[in-house]
């Protein structure tokens, strides 16, 4: 089993920045790739980024790149997403989540969530 624990989320003028933070534990969290998701409200969750077990490797939505990066700190068990010139249209309820399974950019490919921080960007 893994737990999963989001923090960093809050409201934030457009052009602003936040990280938010999702602390990982569990035997297998070593071995996990994690993601973040992000849903707004009445819409499907959408992928936003995903960092490889080993931290070497890193994947974006092209909505976000440039603009959001992903990693990950072992010493803490804790991913981090930072956001930088966010927009009304990254409002939306960020998630973390981890897969055993190898990573992938569609929410069935991962196994465990975390609750949620909202993120709110304000025009």
């Amino acid at each position: 089993q893994v737990r999963l624990v989001e923090s960093g989320g809050g409201l934030v003028q457009a052009g602003g920045s936040l990280r938010l933070s999702c602390a990982a534990s569990g035997r297998t969290i070593s071995s996990s790739d994690l993601g973040w998701f992000r849903q707004a409200p009445g819409k499907e969750r959408l992928f936003v980024a995903a960092i490889s077990r080993s931290g070497s490797m890193a994947n974006l939505a092209d909505s976000v790149k440039g603009r959001f990066t992903i990693s990950r700190d072992f010493a803490k068990n804790t991913v981090y997403l930072q956001m930088s010139d966010l927009k009304p249209e990254d409002t939306a309820v960020y998630y973390c989540a981890a897969t055993i399974r190898g990573w992938g950019t569609r929410s069935e490919e991962y196994d465990f969530w975390g609750q949620g921080t909202q993120v709110t960007v304000s025009s």
